[in-house]
């Protein structure tokens, strides 16, 4: 067993705080780090939003909510499963219990099964449209982890995955994905390459020494001009769509808030210090909450403006 001396600091709580196996069980989905679920939330639930035009049904909330939750732990599974040869090889990576034995593959392989089925039962609450499109996002996400061996984007793949939640929310609540849809998915997709390059600053020397590859090897000495040009174009994408959609006041401020929080991550990896990479990463969190904060003031706005015109 690995002494608890070498656990990051999350998983020395978990392990304090519950049975050890099913700490690592929960470390093996990465729920002791939200981080990576709020990252796929906000612009999710910010998709459900836009596609209602307003509140969506309970339903469609929790429904997504949980598919997110469950679906991102399952990639993350997948991912260590496929990885679980390098990972011990990786600073940042070495303590997973895929790569330290603790955990066996055919347990890691038992826990995807259940998740898998938990997103099969949240089927049943979509339409035939939805079921479909989840089966395509399951794919997606299920091919990224290979793509770090084939490729220098995995990022791409990983920008499709992530934000494919936001193609099956149009699909639920309109029946068909609008173009406004499509370019809410190619704003997130360049936001998200944007932030998983910042990720992959981290572990770049470990990267390189053990054969993965991604786009901050690709990029390298222009990683920060890239990850820049990638913010911007985003950014511009959302704009774009802020007029398609004719949105006002509190989706602009949202965008403010977006493009300020973009110059501050450019500020904290000046250095390419790797700590301040992943705080940066981290830091986009604040990104999805205010764009998915902009549209909700704005739809209320805007509902509260078409009640005292009636």
């Amino acid at each position: 067993m690995q002494p608890l001396h070498s656990l990051s600091r999350g998983q020395f709580k978990l392990m304090k705080t519950t049975s050890s196996k099913f700490a690592l069980y929960l470390v093996l989905m990465r729920l002791d780090r939200p981080v990576g679920s709020l990252l796929l939330l906000w612009p999710t639930l910010a998709a459900l939003w836009i596609a209602a035009d307003g509140i969506p049904p309970l339903t469609m909330i929790i429904v997504f909510t949980l598919g997110t939750l469950v679906m991102r732990s399952a990639g993350c599974v997948m991912n260590d499963y496929a990885d679980r040869e390098v990972d011990g090889h990786v600073e940042r990576t070495r303590n997973r219990p895929l790569a330290t034995g603790l955990i066996s593959k055919f347990e890691a392989l038992l826990v995807l099964a259940g998740l898998c089925t938990v997103a099969l039962l949240l089927l049943v609450f979509l339409n035939p449209l939805t079921r479909w499109l989840a089966v395509a996002g399951l794919a997606i996400a299920m091919f990224y982890p290979f793509m770090k061996r084939w490729t220098y984007l995995p990022q791409v793949v990983l920008g499709a995955a992530f934000s494919w939640g936001m193609i099956m929310a149009f699909a639920a609540i309109q029946e068909e994905v609008p173009a406004v849809g499509w370019l809410l998915f190619v704003a997130s997709v360049l936001w998200i390459v944007a932030y998983d390059t910042l990720y992959a600053m981290v572990d770049r020397e470990d990267d390189i020494r053990v054969g993965i590859k991604s786009t901050a090897i690709l990029f390298g000495n222009a990683d920060r001009t890239m990850v820049g040009l990638l913010q911007l174009s985003a950014l511009f994408a959302l704009v774009m769509l802020g007029e398609q959609l004719e949105y006002w006041i509190f989706y602009q401020l949202g965008l403010i808030a977006v493009a300020g929080l973009f110059i501050y991550q450019q500020y904290l990896i000046r250095n390419r210090n790797r700590e301040a990479c992943f705080q940066a990463f981290a830091n986009n969190v604040w990104v999805g909450f205010a764009l998915f904060l902009g549209v909700v003031l704005e739809l209320s706005l805007t509902q509260w403006l078409a009640a005292l015109t009636t």
